[in-house]
This record gives C-alpha cells, structure tokens and sequence, in this order.
C-alpha cells in the first residue's frame, strides 16, 4: 500500500523566485517551455515535489519584485541561478532581468533578518550572467567568485569540471548549529564556481586540496538577525538530471530544513476560543470541582461528616454547570445526564467510595473521533503519574483527528479504543504529569466498561521537547536538519505523538506474548514490562519506517520521538522504583552505543543515521525471540531469562538477587517470593546518563531537579 495521498500538516511556505530570469523552474510545463528536448536542464520540478510531500508549501513568484509585501507570506525564498538569456534559457525571458533594484535587495535582507530563509545558487564565471547576487549576498559575508572550479582527482566519470565534495571533511567539522552537511558523503558540482566567505558565515562543504582552488567553498551558510542564509556555487545538482543522483537529495532536504527551521518554532495551534474565553458554565464546574476534590478521601469518599452540607451544595453547583454546559456538547448528551445522575446517587448513598460506572458506560470519544470535537469529562479517578487518591475531576478536552491520521486508523493500524487527546481545561487533579484517561482510572464498584483509551498527546509532546530539546544541546547530538527543526515545533511533536501512540498502543495486543497494555497495578518483575513497552516502540520504529517507504515521510518524526524519548527523557525522568520506561531507555541506548550505532566521543552524542534502523531491528529480534521462546518457560524462568536479556546491555545491582553469577535457584512454587527479591533500582543509571542529569540539573528550566 501507498500513502502518497495523505496530507500532513503544512509547517512553512517557500517561495521559488521565477521573476528574475531564472534559470530553472519548478513547474515542469515552464521547463518544457526553456527546453524543448530536454526539460530536465531547466527543471526543479522533482526537488520541488519531495518538498510538498513533507512540510512545505511551494509558490512562485512569477510577476512581483521582491518587496516586503510580495516576502510577508514566505518563510524561505530560493533564488536559482538569474541569469541573462544571451547565456541561459530562463524562466521570464520576454520582460525579466536578472537584477535586484536596490529596493528589492533591502526588502530580501529585513526579510531575512526577521526570521525568513534564504536560499542564493550561483555558478560558474559569475560575472557573465548579467545579476548583481554578490549585491544582494554582501550583508550576509558572503560572495560567489568569478572562478571555474576544478578538480582532476576528485571527479565524476573523469571530467575535471564536475567536482566531488569532500564529504570527509565536513563529517569530522561537525557542528551543532551549521549541520547542513549531516549525512552527506557525495555531492558532485557541475559547473561549480567558488565561494567567498566572511565574517561569522560558515563553510559548509568544500573541495578537496586537490581542486585547482585548494579547499574552495562550495557551499556556505550564516545566521542573519533571527533568519538564516544558505549559498551555493552551482545550481545543476538539484536539476531534475542530477536530483537522484550522490545525497544531492538528502542535501537538498537539509539545506531546506535548516533555513526554515526559524519558522517551526512559531506554534500554529488551532484558535481556541473557549481556552481563551472559557465559558461561565465550565468555570462553575472547574471551581465546584476543585473545592469538592479537597474534602474527599483516598478512596473517594467524604472525609468529614461536617462537611456533608457544603459537598451536597458543591455537587448541586456541578450538576447545574453540567446541564447548562450540555447544549454546547450535544454529542455527549446522554453521558453528561448520567454523570449528574451518578452524582446524585453518590449524594444520596451517604458520599461513600463513589461508583460512575453508569455514566462511564455512556462517555464514548472514540465514537466521534472528529478533527478538533471537545468534550467535557466529569470523574472520580485516581491520576497515574499524579496521585493513586480518588479524586473529582472535570476534564475539557479536544481529540485532534486529522484526515492523514484517520485513513492510517481505518486501513492499516486499526485501533478503535485509542483518542488522542489535548487538554483545554482541567481542574488541579491533572496539573500533574498525567497524560492519559483511561476507564480502568474512574471509580467503581464493578468492572469498568472498557471503551476507549485516551492519551493527552499535548502533555507528553511539552515534557518530550523539554527535556530532549535539552538533552540534544548538551550532548551536541549530530541531529540532521530535519530532526532539529521537529525538535523546534510543538505542533508537529503533538501531531508525533498522535501517531506514535495509535501504532505503540496496536502492538500490545499482537505478537507472540503480548502483554495487558495497561500496566499501572505492576504484579510482575519490573523489567519485565520494561520489555514489552520497548518491544511495542521497536516494532512502532519498524512500522513507520515503512511508512517512509511507503511514501509517507511524516512517518520519520515518530522514529525521532522514539530514539530521543526513549534514550534520553525516560531513563533520567521520575524516580528509580521499578521504573521501567527508564530501564527500556536505559537498555536501547547500551545496546546501540554498544554495537556502534551511538557513540559518546568528544563530548558530543554521534548517531550514525545510516545504519539505525539496523540496530533498532537486531535488539527488536532480540526482544522478540524471548518472546518465542518465553511461552515454553515457567513463568519464573522467563523472568530469569528476561533478567538475562537486560543484563546482556545494562549492569544490574551489585546487591541484586536476581543477577545470573549471584542469584540463589530455589522453588518456583511462590512467584511472590521471586518479585519480593527485586531491588527498587534493580538496573541503576550509567555513568552517561548520570552526567546527563547532574547537566540538566543545573539549567534554568530544571532549576531544581533533573526529573521534570
């Protein structure tokens, strides 16, 4: 199956100046037009579409001097080669000229210095071709020399004026801000002239020694007040003849990425008025709820006899809210009746341990899985990762449910329980770092009805940029562009997560022993459920890889929020009592820095990108063959032989019981007796990753502990 059709979100606009006598076109009809037998010499055409299949909206400019109010809906402009049509075909050339009027060349630098990208191709013997982009480049320190570049050593097919990169040389001057060259081994330059460089811009890729310019630029960037600058000596590279060829595609992605990076930290969210306006009848409920929740007991009960007439009054004040609120949530109608029910049956029961499993019953999200529907949830519920106290909570929330997501749901990752869910308002019991809303949390007297599972994506996607954000800066992880830029939108890391959890939460259910997925109430060996939710995220990785194969490439930012989540935020989030996300981060990083695919050297985090994906598959067939081989085990041997597999990549506990030279074999009869030996740290941290922590410790956003 192919997903060529489905539409992720729009995150930048680019705008291809076609005005100028260009000497190359996005659109393929003006290409035919420059070149009558050979199109592909003048077109941009493929370049253009692996854009618009990622985050990008293209437009031309085909008929407007580049002012401030042609640039205000553009966030990165590409200027292509102008040229004059006594040297080239160009894309205007009845009416254009390749010059920038003085007006245009300042409305391009305030539009740069303002956040905009901007994107120059030069070429060889600049002088001849009649534009003036030294004019327009020489705030941002760089120039494109009138030089022909070549190189006898380092050619395509043996002729010298198509000159290789020396991609060598950019990997080993990695750096952190200027990472357009991650990745790139091979780049051949056609006609390649030379560049300039000065001041605070940054070589990019180079020539080899051997060229007939020793070392010559060849591709230059610089940041320009909040914007960026990208600067190449050649054009023909990304033309539709040469875009498939060495990492030119890559390359062309990164420089993309890179300049418009400024633009993905703009959030986008959907207006929200009633967050920014919210109605009296939902602060009513907020408060009545809040101001009941204190008089409650663990269990959910009232805690003091005295307070029986303020808690009747409270709950009357609920009620009256709910049924005010239920006209704007028509869909919830049946559910909203019974939760003023249910709180009449817990008034009139004497305020014992309350029992919603009536209006539970009825609240049904993942029936109207519609884009941006809200809903109100009113509960007593205990909040995983908040407090295992029952509490009231009233809940007003959104399930986002784009087109893309929903075609994946119905064809391929069939998952009808799972919502995705962002909150718009909450009482104080959710200030805490709970992100899911599950009908095994709500209090009961029977067994819940299990209908839907609800996963705040917005929660988990601010604690992961947080700390992973952070982490990447202070390990100067060699992040290609497009990652660096995901790293930067809240949007896009929500949209992640709402991918990431259908996928994730789909495998529990498959596989050779798949587990409950719901895992709050541990009755098994930590690690144990260490190992299936690392073995759930490995086969999500596997998944939405193929995906990207599929034509899908929003796919890719799921396998970032896996490594980055997984290798960084869990292992050093939370307290060390049986925590096992922790030991699944803890357990993939060893693994892949053990076999190569990571490697912590200089003070700098390097991942080889390359070659990931295969060390994600050997420890997920790893995990997966003691799945196989676990359902021939006694359960206590297959939580010895699942000890064995962390232990092959993390240390355990110097006093561990369980570790295979120490531990004491005796009767399986008693499995109690085998967890009552688990230690609460049964895997403690590595030295890396306690570096990591003490770092961020010690940063303003984490100003007093290294677990947000």
């Amino acid at each position: 199956m192919t997903h060529n059709t489905l539409q992720q979100r729009k995150m930048a606009r680019i705008l291809f100046d076609e005005f100028h006598n260009e000497s190359w076109s996005i659109d393929l009809p003006t290409a035919q037009r420059m070149q009558p037998n050979h199109p592909a010499d003048s077109s941009y055409a493929v370049a253009a579409s692996e854009l618009a299949r990622r985050d990008f909206l293209l437009v031309r400019n085909l008929r407007s001097p580049l002012t401030a109010e042609t640039l205000r809906p553009a966030d990165v402009l590409v200027i292509a080669h102008p040229s004059d049509t006594k040297w080239e075909r160009t894309t205007n050339a009845e009416s254009g000229s390749p010059l920038f009027d003085p007006a245009e060349i300042e409305a391009i630098q305030q539009f740069v210095y303002g956040g905009g990208g901007l994107v120059v191709m030069g070429e060889t013997e600049q002088d001849k071709y009649g534009n003036n982009i030294n004019a327009l480049l020489q705030a941002f320190g760089i120039q494109v020399e009138n030089a022909t570049l070549t190189d006898h050593a380092h050619c395509h097919t043996n002729v010298p004026s198509w000159v290789l990169a020396d991609g060598a040389a950019a990997a080993k001057a990695r750096d952190y801000t200027f990472n357009l060259a991650e990745g790139i081994t091979q780049a051949c330059f056609l006609r390649a002239g030379v560049l300039g460089v000065q001041g605070e811009a940054r070589v990019v890729l180079r020539a080899h020694a051997s060229a007939s310019t020793p070392t010559a630029p060849l591709i230059a960037a610089t940041l320009y007040g909040a914007g960026r600058v990208v600067v190449l000596a050649d054009s023909d590279l990304f033309g539709d003849d040469d875009f498939g060829h060495f990492d030119h595609q890559a390359l062309w992605l990164n420089m993309m990425y890179w300049v418009a990076q400024p633009v993905f930290g703009k959030t986008a969210q959907q207006a929200n008025a009633a967050s920014a306006h919210p109605s009296t009848q939902w602060l009513a409920l907020k408060e009545a709820t809040n101001t009941l929740r204190a008089m409650q007991k663990a269990d959910g009960s009232l805690k003091d006899e005295a307070v029986r007439a303020d808690a009747t009054q409270l709950v009357q004040q609920m009620q009256m809210a709910i049924v005010d609120l239920i006209p704007q949530f028509g869909h919830e109608q049946a559910y909203l009746q019974a939760a003023v029910a249910d709180l009449q049956t817990w008034v009139d029961g004497g305020f014992a341990r309350p029992d919603f499993g009536k209006s539970l019953a009825l609240f049904r999200p993942e029936l109207n899985r519609q884009d941006n529907i809200e809903h109100i949830v009113v509960f007593p519920l205990y909040t995983p990762n908040g407090s295992p106290d029952t509490r009231f909570e009233a809940l007003h929330i959104r399930t986002p449910w784009p087109d893309w997501l929903a075609t994946l749901e119905r064809t391929q990752f069939d998952n009808g329980k799972f919502v995705p869910v962002h909150f718009v308002d909450c009482t104080d019991g959710y200030k805490s770092e709970c992100a899911v809303l599950f009908p095994e949390t709500v209090a009961l007297t029977g067994k819940p009805s299990n209908n839907f599972g609800g996963i705040f994506c917005d929660r988990e996607a601010e604690r992961y940029q947080r700390v992973v954000s952070a982490a990447c800066r202070l390990m100067q992880v060699n992040l290609p562009p497009q990652a660096a830029a995901f790293l930067q939108s809240s949007d896009l890391i929500r949209d992640t997560f709402a991918l990431w959890d259908l996928i994730h939460d789909r495998w529990h259910s498959h596989g050779e022993l798949p587990f409950d997925p719901f895992m709050i109430r541990q009755r098994l060996p930590y690690w144990m459920y260490s190992l299936e939710e690392l073995r759930v995220d490995l086969q999500t990785f596997g998944s939405t890889s193929q995906l990207e194969q599929q034509g899908f490439p929003f796919a890719r930012y799921v396998k970032f929020g896996i490594l980055f989540d997984r290798i960084f935020r869990f292992p050093i989030t939370g307290n060390r009592v049986r925590n096992y996300d922790g030991l699944g981060g803890q357990l993939l990083f060893a693994c892949l820095h053990k076999k190569g695919y990571v490697a912590w050297r200089d003070n700098a985090l390097l991942i080889d990108w390359a070659h990931l994906d295969e060390g994600i598959a050997g420890l997920r067939e790893q995990i997966e063959q003691l799945y196989r081989a676990g359902i021939d085990m006694t359960k206590v041997q297959y939580w010895l032989a699942a000890h064995d597999l962390v232990s092959e990549w993390v240390k355990p506990n110097l006093g561990s019981k369980w570790a295979k030279d120490t531990r004491v074999l005796s009767d399986e009869s008693q499995p109690k007796d085998w967890i009552n030996r688990v230690l609460d740290d049964e895997f403690p941290l590595s030295l890396f990753y306690l570096q990591l922590q003490k770092k961020l410790a010690a940063l303003p956003q984490f100003p007093t502990s290294a677990h947000p």
